[in-house]
């Protein structure tokens, strides 16, 4: 995999191209966002350790820079509820984002996959149940559903829709119990759930990048 060119766009990021890669050739794609306080450079290494060929991997840096260094995809209106405004903000750049994604470079739009860390499976979350035809599956890594967000998520379109959870059983900044819910309400809606625990803080570890890969492979059937 190289990395390519970046093109102008509505958020900044970072590209990464199959070696393969050339006229008429389209990839499965993931688009990985990053946590609070972080930027485009923070998921790259998580994702090129899943070690998959022959995919596109494009990480965008969230629009809010973070008093505390990085960026983030929205404040905090009170302690686990997000700033409705600023949310829904990241989320139709990050439509308008994904549009330009899959019109700039050689993305198959039928095996796209959204993925999260933290504040970045919240944006997989609030995006990817705000319309899951626009995807092959979310990925969210250690966060939460935004229920009182006010976000218009189709949660009756989910049937057989597939997505990745997975919590550390000891996270202190966003508890497990977050993970479970959301594993518990998209099962009922329908959805093809991977749920994985792990005995971890807020984090992703070689665990969650092994099960990650598992998942990945089934659902872009690259296996």
């Amino acid at each position: 995999m190289r990395q390519g060119r970046s093109m102008k766009s509505t958020l900044e990021h970072l590209v990464f191209l199959p070696a393969s890669a050339g006229p008429g050739r389209i990839f499965p794609t993931i688009i990985a966002m990053h946590g609070r306080g972080a930027d485009e450079n923070d998921l790259a290494s998580v994702i090129l350790a899943l070690e998959i060929p022959d995919l596109v991997l494009v990480t965008p840096r969230a629009p809010f820079p973070f008093p505390y260094g990085g960026y983030a995809w929205y404040s905090l209106e009170q302690e686990g509820v997000p700033e409705p405004e600023a949310l829904q903000t990241s989320v139709g750049l990050v439509r308008k984002f994904v549009d330009e994604v899959r019109a700039e470079y050689p993305v198959d739009p039928k095996r796209l996959i959204l993925l999260g860390f933290s504040q970045g499976a919240m944006m997989a979350y609030a995006t990817g149940l705000s319309d899951p035809s626009m995807f092959r599956g979310i990925a969210a890594l250690s966060g939460y559903i935004p229920y009182q967000s006010r976000l218009p998520l189709q949660l009756a379109k989910l049937a057989g829709f597939s997505v990745f959870i997975s919590h550390g059983s000891n996270d202190p900044v966003i508890p497990v119990q977050n993970g479970r819910e959301a594993a518990k309400l998209l099962t009922d809606a329908g959805a093809n759930v991977t749920y994985r625990e792990y005995l971890m803080g807020h984090e992703i570890g070689d665990e969650t990048i092994r099960d990650l890969k598992h998942w990945v492979l089934k659902v872009l059937r690259l296996s």
